[in-house]
């Protein structure tokens, strides 16, 4: 048994699907994160369990060929990021194998020829269109930034190698702002104070949407501070006030006060145009959202006269890239936000061969089957948590001849590939692409085909 506090040696042996390095001392697990497999390290064991230990490095005795210096100055604080102390090509490896390793969990069956190669970036950097902030006070100083890894502590930045350069330069104003106008951030803890995040959003022509959340919507020189930013960065097109007063760790809250400019911002992704607001899910990186999605639309290989199933629509962007193939779509979404966007999207696309349902998947897919409404092909793209029972079951009793699944979770992916596949699906062609550079995250999309199709 390890004992908490004691100094050892470990080579570390490969990776877990946190990004933490595995060893092994006799043959005892020990986790250790910023470690990269290949790594000789000196670490101090912090934490014992029945079944694993974690330990800390506190000298690398030999470093990996794969270890990088890390860009970025807050790397060791921010729980942003997870790999950024790995070459990047060996990332993209990484990120294969974590989908590969999850399908063999899963006990699905396949040839591991099936997955392709992690689709990368030329250039992994800038390339988020959403950074989420907290705001707070430490020592009468303003803090803005992500959180510690594993904490709710606030990293102060001055800037975030994946956000663009117009979105740092927000974060020092609003900050600057924010003590020129004795404007108070929230305390957790006495839930006395005003501002308790900011979050920006901005497009590939790095126009800026600025959300303030908030835990009242009256505050001293509010109007003072949106007139003096939105000079100082010119970019910002509009800005939203957000009300938040639950004593929650969520960012948002229901309510948006429109106090600048339209309320939402523009996007392309392919040929088409799509309308953001402020809570509604759009994909994170641009660039690689569109190789994604083509990939999608490519593996459903959709005919003129199929009918497609955009389940986790969103705002319509996979449904409206299939609805320019297919004879007709039905996309569902729990946001209502979300499909307001997607018939506005329709409409300024000019694609009418497409009808939006908004409310849960699990009733809604169920309840369009019973009406004897029918898909040829079913496009999924669901959150972390994969596809509810009642959608699965509900697929399988519709027998689509293709399911095409995008996900975010190679875990949750796998656990429905293999509920697919004991129903007659077959898994035929796996793409990673890396959504999240410098992350553990890895988007995948999987073609499933009918056996008897």
């Amino acid at each position: 048994m390890l004992i908490r506090g004691s100094i050892t040696e470990v080579e570390i042996i490969d990776l877990n699907h946190t990004g933490q390095g595995v060893a092994k001392i006799d043959n005892f697990v020990v986790f250790v994160s910023v470690a990269i497999t290949g790594d000789v390290v000196e670490i101090e064991i912090t934490e014992t369990k029945k079944n694993y230990a974690v330990g800390q490095i506190i000298n690398i005795v030999k470093p990996s060929e794969f270890r990088i210096k890390s860009p970025c100055e807050h790397y060791e604080q921010c729980g942003g990021c997870q790999l950024m102390h790995m070459d990047y090509n060996k990332q993209l490896k990484y990120k294969k194998n974590r989908v590969i390793n999850e399908l063999n969990r899963a006990d699905v069956k396949f040839e591991e020829s099936v997955v392709e190669d992690t689709i990368g970036m030329k250039d992994p950097y800038r390339y988020r269109n959403k950074t989420a902030f907290s705001v707070t006070e430490k020592n009468n100083e303003i803090l803005i930034g992500p959180y510690e890894q594993g904490t709710y502590n606030t990293v102060d930045i001055s800037s975030c190698m994946l956000q663009s350069k117009e979105a740092d330069d927000v974060v020092k104003a609003f900050k600057n702002l924010m003590i020129k106008y004795d404007i108070k951030a929230y305390d957790k803890n006495t839930r006395q104070g005003v501002v308790r995040n900011i979050v920006i959003r901005n497009n590939r022509r790095n126009e800026l949407m600025l959300i303030i959340v908030t835990t009242a919507e009256k505050f001293q020189n509010k109007d003072d501070l949106v007139a003096e930013i939105t000079s100082l960065v010119p970019s910002i097109k509009t800005v939203v006030q957000n009300i938040n007063d639950k004593y929650t760790n969520l960012i948002l809250g229901r309510k948006n006060i429109t106090i600048y400019g339209e309320g939402t911002i523009t996007d392309t992704i392919d040929d088409l145009i799509f309308t953001i607001s402020p809570e509604t899910f759009f994909q994170i990186n641009p660039v690689q959202t569109e190789k994604l999605y083509q990939k999608a639309i490519q593996y459903a290989d959709i005919g003129k006269d199929d009918i497609c199933f955009d389940i986790y629509c969103g705002i319509g962007t996979i449904s409206l890239m299939a609805a320019k193939k297919a004879k007709k779509v039905y996309g569902v979404e729990i946001v209502e936000q979300s499909i307001i966007n997607a018939r506005e999207n329709a409409k300024k696309n000019n694609i009418n061969n497409i009808e939006f349902f908004a409310g849960k998947a699990e009733i809604i897919v169920p309840k369009l089957y019973k009406q004897n409404i029918k898909a040829d092909i079913v496009i999924v793209d669901p959150p972390r948590k994969g596809c509810e029972k009642e959608v699965i079951d509900t697929i399988i009793n519709m027998s689509p001849k293709k399911v095409v699944y995008v996900s975010c979770n190679p875990s949750t992916l796998a656990r429905d590939i293999k509920l697919l596949e004991n129903s007659g699906y077959k898994l035929k062609k796996t793409q990673p692409v890396d959504q999240f550079p410098w992350t553990v995250h890895v988007e995948t999309v999987i073609l499933l085909r009918r056996l008897d199709a």
